[in-house]
């Protein structure tokens, strides 16, 4: 006696259809993953060149052995310290008046909104070369620093060449960092500080404890970005004799007639600062984004691991 139930054939059509349209079983599928032929091309092609490069180098008149020589040169690290220095102690300042001077470009008072416009006008629209120049040169038309009963001093004395660098970095940054935390400030909800109002708080608590702290998402990455422009921008304080780690690269190239090579010991120490801050700046970023996002973006590590997982080929289902 044969089974009532009796398992069709593959390639046969389902029943009660007119046999019309054919059933595919599942295991029949392959699942070919694509192949991107031009992505290799392109790589051969990126290597090539970079390899092309490398060799133009290596065959060029360059001493290299002198840039692992003065690469950790007294001279070369107390510059590079100067310039970490001048570089925060320039965006602290920046930081400091872009507050101010976003806060007061957003006040409805006519006369603090139109001084913080004048200063962002001046300062952006000037080259910090020039704005370094003018300070170092400033004795030229005030010889003497004269204020008061409070404190009075030969210009000269006074604007030294650190202090020129300070004020010509510092001064400049903080136009553009007023437009920046302005550009924060606005992008918080007015129903925020209503709300705060409605609370009992007076306009510079709203300012501190609501609007500053959800504004940071947005003021955060850009400042980031103008850090590391700092630290590049910083180099022009060779204008005003500060001894930074260009000055302190040039000092030795004209001694040692090695100038092409502390010129590339320079651009490492340069490349090792910002790629330093640039990490820091990402996981500040990232701290900062917590309650903004439903996951939070990959971390440089797990960037790698994807990217590695990627050129692995998935295996075929057979």
């Amino acid at each position: 006696m044969t089974d009532k139930f009796e398992k069709e054939p593959a390639d046969a059509p389902p029943s009660g259809s007119a046999g019309t349209a054919t059933a595919v079983p599942a295991e029949a599928i392959r699942a070919i993953p694509v192949r991107h032929y031009g992505r290799w091309v392109s790589a051969v092609v990126v290597v090539a060149v970079l390899l092309g490069l490398v060799y133009s180098f290596s065959q060029g008149d360059v001493r290299w052995a002198t840039v692992p020589e003065k690469l950790f040169d007294h001279s070369i690290l107390t510059g590079l310290w100067h310039t970490v220095l001048i570089s925060v102690l320039s965006m602290l300042m920046g930081l400091l008046l872009g507050v101010l001077f976003a806060v007061m470009r957003l006040s409805k008072n006519p006369v603090t909104g139109g001084v913080a416009w004048l200063y962002i006008w001046f300062f952006r629209g000037t080259p910090v070369y020039v704005q370094l120049l003018i300070w170092f040169n400033l004795a030229l038309i005030f010889p003497v620093l004269n204020l008061g009963p409070i404190y009075k001093n030969n210009m000269v004395e006074v604007m030294t060449p650190f202090v020129a660098a300070l004020l010509g970095l510092g001064l400049n940054e903080g136009a553009y960092m007023a437009e920046i935390v302005r550009a924060g400030i606005q992008s918080v909800d007015e129903g925020q500080t209503e709300a705060s109002h409605a609370l009992g708080m007076k306009q510079g608590q709203t300012m501190r404890r609501v609007v500053l702290p959800q504004a940071m998402r947005v003021i955060i990455p850009p400042s980031g970005n103008e850090f590391i422009n700092m630290l590049k921008t910083s180099s022009l304080v060779v204008a005003v004799q500060y001894q930074d780690l260009l000055r302190s690269a040039q000092d030795i190239a004209a001694s040692s007639f090695a100038t092409m090579e502390m010129f590339f010991v320079a651009s490492i120490w340069y490349l090792a600062l910002t790629s330093v801050f640039s990490v820091g700046q990402y996981y500040l970023e990232r701290r900062f984004a917590r309650g903004s996002l439903r996951s939070l973006p990959l971390t440089p590590w797990q960037k790698i691991k994807a990217n590695l997982s990627t050129l692995r080929r998935p295996e075929v289902a057979r």
